[in-house]
């Protein structure tokens, strides 16, 4: 069990992964035996991985068919980004000025890192995630770190598909500028800078 356990993760992330270069596109059909094929094993796992990847909305089981590729809208990166704001902004409002020394270091060190790896799109995408996902995990509510974790991956997708024909993947543009700004009005205590620059962060992830 734990052996096909671990073949259906892997496989899941696999298909991920090929989603996020683009290898498997918007609306394109995957099926079972073609992938089972492909990872030398029977069904059962591919199928489960594929329908993990439905529940978490990345594909979309046709009956009969397949699993498509879900293609994220900009509505759909419009609205990920509302609710990234809504949930971030009302967690610090309520615990910015709580935050302690040790934790504005941990935001300063993991935006040393998002300064380092600008010739990296998924490294700094990997750091700034975690820079964002550090900062709600120290308002102490478990269910907003997941939601917003959920939502940080599905942004990812987005951010694969929207630019990936624009650029190649060395120059994908993610701008991370704000964070300074936004560590520096929690020493402050400045809640109305914080959430200024907060959302000037949110809006240049959409500025393509």
């Amino acid at each position: 069990m734990n052996n096909e356990s671990s073949l259906k993760d892997s496989i899941y992330n696999s298909v991920l992964e090929d989603i996020l270069s683009h290898k498997y596109r918007p609306n394109q059909i995957l099926n079972e035996k073609t992938l089972a094929e492909k990872y030398e094993c029977s069904k059962t796992p591919v199928r489960e991985a594929l329908l993990s990847l439905c529940n978490d909305n990345v594909l979309r089981n046709i009956p009969r068919y397949g699993y498509e590729v879900v293609r994220l809208t900009i509505e759909d990166m419009r609205v990920m980004l509302q609710f990234r704001y809504i949930l971030e902004s009302g967690f610090l409002m309520d615990h910015y000025d709580k935050f302690s020394d040790s934790q504005i270091d941990q935001l300063t060190a993991i935006n040393e890192k998002c300064n380092a790896a600008d010739n990296d799109v998924w490294g700094l995408w990997a750091y700034n995630s975690d820079f964002h996902l550090k900062m709600i995990s120290f308002c102490n509510n478990s269910y907003a770190l997941e939601e917003l974790q959920k939502c940080m991956s599905r942004l990812k997708r987005a951010y694969a598909q929207f630019y990936w024909d624009k650029w190649d993947a060395e120059s994908l543009p993610l701008d991370t500028r704000n964070h300074s700004q936004i560590i520096q009005c929690i020493k402050d205590k400045n809640l109305e800078g914080l959430l200024s620059h907060l959302k000037n962060d949110l809006n240049d992830f959409s500025s393509f």
